[in-house]
């Protein structure tokens, strides 16, 4: 444990600027040689050093000088360094995971405590083995609160990013059809995903859970130590009453009418999640108003863009099942003249691929609308089991788009982050990239 000190006090003196990419070395930072299925960061660490690192960790001896770090595993290093500083730290983590929504619920949560409280975040999407770790390495002395996103694609990876981060109060956002490829069913899902309660559960941890949702109902049913939040229920310990979830939210709570910038129910239950954590937190209620309304969705999740009268929803991160089915299903209700959908192939389904592409198919092809457009080896197959035209990929998409008269037009584009269906509208519209 000695050893690990001393190699904490040297990320101190670098003030904790931690690389793990030579194309980004900060001067005076750390770099930490990881390996991947594809490469090996030892090979790296000269070049780290060069390019402005003061040392490399390495578990490769063959790669060793007198400006590197010998250690037995760069990976398992990185996390308990990450943990001793999270320990360190007073600041509360706020653990964030679930099928649907995880990050759209984090900036939501972020925008409403960084109205009160010195706040920090996950970055992007890094919510994995490697991501959470960089994320705790951002706490500083005076950070208030830390709101951690935690990802899995497999059992145990939750409980592996809880005994990193060990937060202190949690959420599941939903359970739904994600990676089944690694999680095998619905009930797989449940049971990663139920980690994050398991956790709080041994450690006196607080758990936020939606009780309109049966899944999250039934999973959190041991826990005591637990806020419930609802739309249906008065007598929840949250209670926020739905006016309007299209085609923008409109809710109250506390007596106090507040309006986002985001659509349907499903994005209703990551607001709800928002204010319950806040409200517990002691965030007024002007602050999460205020926190609420001037969130703007980007980055390709629920991101809406309107040109002259087109009006686009782009929600081209990330797909599975779960969220296809409901924002499909939001579209449907959207009242426009002309309507497209373009999708592009859900990964990560194992066996359930073809079924799953299937039922998604079948339902955007029921709902009606002017135009459908698939890419994608899954997608493609059921268009020509249908006698659809299909296409390889977004840039196919695009050039048919390039052709039409978009005006009085909505479309709406998804996908998993591989199809990067957001291409479909390239030369088109202007789009956060």
């Amino acid at each position: 444990m000695l050893e690990i000190e001393l190699l904490y006090q040297k990320l101190q003196f670098c003030n904790f600027k931690i690389c793990t990419d030579t194309r980004k070395i900060e001067p005076e930072s750390v770099f930490f040689a990881l390996k991947g299925e594809n490469f090996d960061g030892n090979q790296f660490a000269e070049k780290a050093i060069a390019n402005g690192s003061k040392w490399a960790v390495i578990d490769n001896e063959k790669y060793y000088n007198q400006n590197t770090i010998l250690v037995n595993d760069v990976l398992q290093t990185l996390q308990t360094l990450a943990n001793i500083h999270r320990n360190k730290m007073k600041c509360k983590i706020i653990g964030i995971g679930g099928s649907n929504g995880k990050t759209t619920t984090k900036e939501l949560l972020y925008s409403v405590m960084s109205k009160q409280y010195n706040t920090i975040c996950t970055q992007g999407n890094y919510n994995n083995h490697i991501g959470v770790p960089l994320t705790l390495f951002n706490i500083k002395n005076d950070t208030e609160y830390a709101i951690v996103e935690l990802g899995a694609n497999k059992c145990g990876d939750i409980e592996e990013l809880c005994s990193i981060a060990q937060p202190d109060w949690g959420l599941i956002t939903n359970i739904g059809k994600e990676h089944l490829e690694g999680f095998g069913s619905l009930e797989g899902v449940a049971k990663a995903e139920s980690e994050l309660y398991y956790f709080l559960l041994k450690n006196n941890g607080i758990a936020f859970v939606n009780v309109d949702d049966e899944w999250l109902s039934r999973m959190s049913s041991r826990l005591s130590n637990k806020i419930d939040y609802s739309k249906n229920n008065e007598n929840s310990d949250i209670y926020c009453k739905l006016l309007s979830d299209y085609p923008e939210i409109i809710f109250e709570f506390k007596n106090t009418a507040i309006k986002s910038k985001l659509t349907g129910l499903y994005n209703f239950e990551n607001i709800m999640a928002a204010v319950a954590i806040a409200h517990i937190a002691g965030v007024s209620i002007e602050n999460i108003k205020h926190g609420i309304e001037n969130y703007l969705p980007k980055n390709k999740r629920s991101q809406t863009i309107i040109s002259g009268s087109t009006y686009i929803f782009l929600d081209a991160y990330n797909a599975n099942p779960s969220s296809m089915e409901k924002s499909l299903e939001n579209f449907a209700r959207f009242d426009y003249p002309n309507k497209i959908v373009i999708l592009g192939d859900m990964f990560e389904m194992g066996e359930y691929a073809y079924q799953e592409h299937k039922n998604i198919y079948k339902l955007a092809k029921s709902m009606g609308f002017d135009k459908l457009f698939v890419a994608g080896e899954h997608f493609c197959c059921q268009a020509r089991e249908n006698n659809d035209i299909c296409f390889e990929n977004a840039s196919e998409i695009n050039n048919v788009l390039k052709s039409l008269n978009l005006a009085n037009t909505a479309i709406f584009v998804k996908g998993s982050r591989g199809m990067a269906m957001e291409k479909s509208l390239d030369g088109l519209f202007e789009y956060n990239s």
